[in-house]
């Protein structure tokens, strides 16, 4: 998706915004650095980089303003890409695959355009927090090759309300 990202934002002539693009978090909780994550393909930044959220409650919200790309079938995980190219992965956990479904439920459709702080998944922490590896939440930057700067933020944050990093494209 990148590169066709890339491409309609040099048809469309949208231009870079000042201050970049802020992310703000899906789940609330305490932000915790993606090489942390008890998953090589996240912590290793494979699928890209940003942060890990230990999170609380029971919402995943829009992180930004945007079309919802892939919700996986297990609702465990969904992509979204924001007006400007910017495209974001958020997984919830380690090792939630293999519940398939269990502990979750959809919100949001695959195409349906969300602003930040929109519902998109539900989960239930007490049920996943003795079924799972890790309940450390990735949110990464899937299309790291157009990312000019990545700005992260620390501490705790809470869901729809503040902004875990800021980007440029």
């Amino acid at each position: 998706m990148g590169f066709l990202s890339r491409i309609r934002r040099l048809v469309s002539g949208q231009t870079q915004l000042a201050g970049g693009i802020m992310v703000y978090a899906p789940v609330s909780g305490d932000i915790v650095a993606i090489e942390k994550v008890p998953d090589v393909v996240f912590a290793e930044k494979i699928v890209g980089d940003g942060i890990a959220i230990a999170p609380k409650g029971e919402l995943i919200l829009a992180p930004i303003d945007g079309t919802i790309g892939k919700i996986f079938e297990t609702n465990h995980a969904f992509s979204i890409e924001s007006p400007q190219g910017l495209e974001l992965f958020v997984h919830f956990g380690v090792g939630t695959v293999e519940l398939r479904g269990k502990g979750f439920k959809r919100l949001a459709q695959e195409g349906q355009e969300v602003k930040v702080g929109d519902p998109i998944l539900s989960f239930d922490i007490d049920y996943l927090k003795d079924q799972v590896d890790s309940l450390l939440t990735p949110v990464v930057l899937a299309n790291m090759e157009d990312v000019k700067y990545l700005d992260k933020a620390q501490g705790s944050v809470t869901a729809g309300k503040d902004v875990i990093f800021t980007v440029q494209i």
